[in-house]
Formats: C-alpha cells, structure tokens, sequence
C-alpha cells in the first residue's frame, strides 16, 4: 500500500499542474453578473466541459437562487487535461462533482482528504446497449457476445460480470471508442455507454435495448458533490447554502423542463436546443426518484456506498487499501438541509 506521504507529495505535484490549468480557464458565471456585495464567491469544479448536467445549477443561478443565499456561483470547466479532484482537494476551489461515486470511493483509498456531500444522479445513467434482432436485456444475455466497452469503463463491466457470476472468457471484450457506431455497424453485440447520450444514441435507431448498469448489481451514484473534509468542517454554512439554491434549481427544472432548457441554452449558446430538450428529460429523471420524494434532492443512502466499497475491493480496483465509509461521504449537510431540500419523485 502506498504511504501516506508518498500520495500527499504525489497529489502535490498533480495538483498543482491542474491547479495552473484550471485557473488559465475562464470560470462560467451566469449572465446576471456578479452578486451583490458582500456575497461569498464559490467555485464548483467539473470533470468534463460544463452543460446540460448543470442544468439545476444554470437555471438556480439564473433565477436569483443563489444570489439569494448569498453566493455568487462560478462553475469551473474541466476537461481531459484537468483533474478535478486533484485540483479541489489541493484547495483551488471549494468543492467539485465527478461523474461516477466510485471516483470518490477511489481518492479515498488513496488517501486524497475529500468527501461526498450530496449526489446528483439517484441511479447511474451507465448501460450497456443492443438491437432488437440481438437484444441483450440481462446480464447473462452477455455470455458468448462481443460486447464494446471503452478502456476507462472496464472497471464496471469487471463489477456487473462479478456481480453475475460471469466470468471474462465467456464473453467478448472489444476496446472502442466514445460513439455508438460499432453497435450499429455489427462490430459489436453491445455497447457501453451513458442514457444520457441521446445524441449518441440516435444513430441505434428508436427501439434500441437498454440494459442498465443499477439493474444488475452495480448501484452507483453519478454527479456526487464534493469536498475536502477541511472545507467540509469550516465552511458548512457555505456549502449548505450551496445545496439549499441547487436544490432549488434542480426542482424548477423538474417542474419546467422547457424553461430549464432554454435558460441551459442561453448560457451556453454552443449546446444545440433540439439535443438537449431530448437529453433534459432522461437527466431529470434520474435526479428524482422514490429516495427523493422521501428524502429531497441530493439524498443518498450510506449502505448503498458500502456495497459499492465492497465489491470493488473485491474485484481489485482499491489497489491502494479499502477506504471505510466514513471516509468517502458524510450526511451532515444533508441533515443541515433537510427541511429545505425539495421532497420532489
């Protein structure tokens, strides 16, 4: 297992080219300029060029929500040159969203002082795609065919063929690109990819199958909140504020998908409408479920996190130690905010 100080120096060092091209790039504020004095600037980092999965946070912005809670939001790009947790966890800015729980889970491991505060996605948009003439509905569908995953995505066809008793020789592996085109070529009987990818996916045609990563064992959370246990502790009245006005925009979108969309839009001029009036709805949907009628936006359940712990240590993907679960996510804001985060299925 690496030492403590050996991840602190290494981090360090990553943190520190990502920190230098993280603040290079501009920082995407809402066209209702800067907030009054007095207000707290507070920068969200992303993994991957902001859009329609911060469609909550646009259309809170825009509306006055966090303005009204005193901040003034800057959401922060990212990008495949950025590390985003690197760059949260060295300080840059003050918290962050990944695309997957088990980034969070994974920095744990390695030591890297941050926590999940909150979750966007109640069920992970991840799936694995087929056509009708060979459809793969279950994960035992899966034995015997070529199945099309990307080389970051391995890790999770790893877990949902453990999950299933499945192992690697009974299936195809094939290496592929970030499009669909290999499953619709015949290179491939299915295809990994995201629900989300509706642009992605129209090339399949309208009656493609979905087979959905949550259905077959993998439970994980996607776009989780974070922050460094540091920031956590000393900034909590900020960071409450922060999920009381995304809470706030995540149910006006909700409510008013169109509206929602052209304010995403209007922000980002270069998204095109059609695409992300397709793509609105499946986002939307995940953000709001069962747990969140029950328990409002942002919820999350800490046994869930374990399962996701355990079963990837058990197929080796904590190489660096099995974090405990305290060490990946804390509830305090979310009992901090519960009576003012939207009970909204």
């Amino acid at each position: 297992m690496m030492k403590q100080n050996e991840i602190s120096r290494r981090l360090l060092i990553k943190s520190g080219a990502a920190i230098a091209v993280g603040l290079a790039l501009p920082s995407i504020v809402a066209s209702r300029g800067l907030a009054a004095t007095g207000t707290k600037t507070l920068n969200m980092q992303l993994s991957w060029f902001a859009g329609g999965n911060q469609i909550g946070e646009i259309a809170a912005n825009q509306l006055g929500y966090f303005e009204a809670e005193g901040i003034d939001l800057r959401i922060q790009s990212g990008g495949p040159s950025i590390d985003g947790v690197a760059v949260v966890a060295a300080g840059g800015f003050e918290l962050g969203q990944v695309s997957s729980s088990t980034q969070v889970i994974l920095a744990a491991s390695q030591g890297i002082p941050v926590k999940c505060f909150a979750v966007g996605a109640q069920q992970h948009p991840y799936a694995y795609f087929s056509l009708p003439q060979k459809p793969i509905r279950v994960a035992k569908d899966m034995i015997g065919k070529r199945i099309g995953v990307e080389a970051s995505g391995q890790n999770l066809l790893a877990a949902v063929l453990k999950k299933n008793n499945i192992t690697e020789d009974q299936i195809d592996k094939v290496i592929i690109g970030d499009n669909m085109s290999p499953l619709a070529t015949g290179q491939v009987d299915a295809i990994a990819g995201w629900q989300t990818s509706t642009t992605a996916l129209r090339v399949l045609g309208p009656d493609y199958v979905t087979m959905k990563l949550w259905d077959n064992g993998v439970q994980l959370y996607a776009l989780p909140y974070y922050a460094t246990k540091e920031t956590l502790e000393t900034k909590q009245d900020l960071i409450a504020a922060f999920i009381r006005a995304a809470s706030k925009g995540w149910a006006y979108a909700r409510q008013n998908p169109e509206k929602a969309v052209d304010i995403l839009v209007k922000e980002y001029p270069n998204l095109v409408r059609e695409d992300e009036a397709l793509t609105a709805p499946v986002m939307l949907g995940l953000e709001f479920d069962r747990n969140t009628e029950r328990a409002g936006w942002g919820t999350f359940q800490p046994e869930v996190w374990q399962k996701q712990i355990d079963l990837f240590d058990e197929i080796g993907q904590l190489p660096a130690g099995k974090p405990i679960v305290s060490d990946v996510i804390t509830t305090t804001l979310l009992e901090a905010t519960a009576a003012h985060r939207p009970k909204i299925g």
